[in-house]
């Protein structure tokens, strides 16, 4: 069973693999924020935002859920995206 919303259909592949890579963290935390974010909006991120996305997938989770949290800081190359990634999850509660 896909937990994902979004096929994937009609994405090319670097934002397939981005869209898959979000559903697959390793907890299910973090697949719920990044997942559902990446439904919401992989397919109109700017070529910079994507980059910055895969930049933030190679952080463990921990220190990710942390930051989401509002535990620690956010990695500064990630402030904006960050800031979308968390306001979504607000306006779209849904864990």
């Amino acid at each position: 069973m896909t937990t994902t919303a979004h096929s994937g259909e009609g994405l090319d592949h670097r934002r397939k693999r981005l869209l898959f890579r979000c559903w697959h963290r390793g907890t299910r935390e973090m697949d719920l924020i990044l997942g559902r974010f990446a439904d919401a909006h992989v397919a109109t991120l700017a070529d910079d935002e994507i980059a910055v996305l895969e930049r933030l997938l190679e952080l463990p989770d921990p220190e990710l859920f942390a930051a989401v949290s509002g535990a620690i800081a956010p990695p500064s190359f990630a402030e904006n995206l960050f800031a979308r990634i968390k306001a979504f999850n607000v306006a779209e509660p849904g864990l």
